[in-house]
């Protein structure tokens, strides 16, 4: 290394080092709190001094807490579900508006409106429409001359419920990643797959979409990851119920923490998803650079 080149390293590390201590404090403070308060039992409102020493034990019943692992399994159900149809119907509707027809730009900014609206106006907005004896939805049903659904009271329509409101706030984010990956195919390469004779369908699924892998894949783990950290729609609109089919974990961390009053238990829980979020981000920043395996290993 050349004594130009350690200078430019100096003067980056002595940039960016604020930007990273800050952030360090942020990131790690809040997970090395939650990581120490699981091996205490602690209630809120009482001094740390009397916080009782418990050991392993919070982390054993995370593992081990028969409820964690339906909410977790509940959790894996919703994010499979709703991220499956949101990558569907985002990628339809994304090749459906990326030519240049006209009236496409309003279209575009309507669809991106129900990620603008914030979770608790979602969840509120969807409870309505479910509600048994007022909501949009069974007015609607009567008109077919079917009987109205208890919704939310249904282990199986509540479930359904959450992932219907989820498809709708976030397949738009899907949408606008896979129409900005789109716009950025090359042109040449399309028009080469047309003069060869290949129809739209195919030129789609041998050009278009290969070519967007990578946007896909990122898109598709970003999706995972907020999927497991789905609170605020659920809260306002089953608060995990009936009994505990919507119980996403967040929720049961929220329930453990805040009505149970078992803080070392809630946060041993809450280190166990940060575990899946953290490994779904390692993974989306694999996708995201593949040559890093490449370049790691010359």
């Amino acid at each position: 290394m050349t004594i130009d080149s350690r200078s430019s390293a100096r003067a980056a590390w002595f940039f960016i080092l604020p930007a990273v201590i800050i952030m360090l404090a942020a990131c790690l403070y809040p997970v090395l709190s939650a990581a120490r308060l699981g091996f205490y039992d602690w209630s809120m409102g009482t001094p740390w001094s009397q916080a009782r020493w418990t050991g392993w034990t919070s982390f054993e019943i995370a593992f081990t807490e028969p409820a964690v692992w339906r909410s977790l399994w509940t959790t894996l159900k919703f994010a499979a579900v709703s991220v499956s149809a949101e990558m569907f119907l985002g990628i339809a509707l994304a090749l459906a508006l990326e030519g240049n027809i006209r009236g496409m730009a309003f279209f575009r900014t309507l669809f991106i409106l129900p990620m603008m609206v914030a979770p608790i106006a979602v969840g509120l907005t969807w409870r309505y429409l479910f509600d048994a004896q007022f909501g949009l939805i069974n007015a609607l049903l009567a008109v077919f001359d079917i009987a109205a659904k208890g919704w939310l009271a249904d282990e199986t329509l509540a479930f359904a419920a959450i992932i219907v409101s989820d498809i709708w706030q976030w397949t738009p984010f899907v949408f606008i990643m896979v129409i900005a990956g789109l716009a950025n195919v090359d042109a040449s390469v399309l028009e080469a797959a047309r003069i060869d004779g290949a129809r739209w369908w195919t030129t789609t699924r041998r050009v278009k979409l290969p070519m967007i892998a990578h946007v896909l894949a990122i898109t598709l783990v970003m999706r995972l990851i907020d999927a497991f950290r789905v609170l605020e729609v659920i809260y306002v609109l089953t608060f995990g119920g009936p009994g505990d089919s919507t119980e996403v974990l967040s929720m049961y961390i929220y329930k453990t923490a805040f009505i149970g009053q078992k803080l070392g238990v809630a946060s041993a829980v809450s280190v166990l998803l940060l575990l899946v979020v953290m490994f779904l981000t390692w993974l989306a920043l694999r996708m995201s650079n593949p040559l890093a395996d490449s370049e790691s290993g010359q």
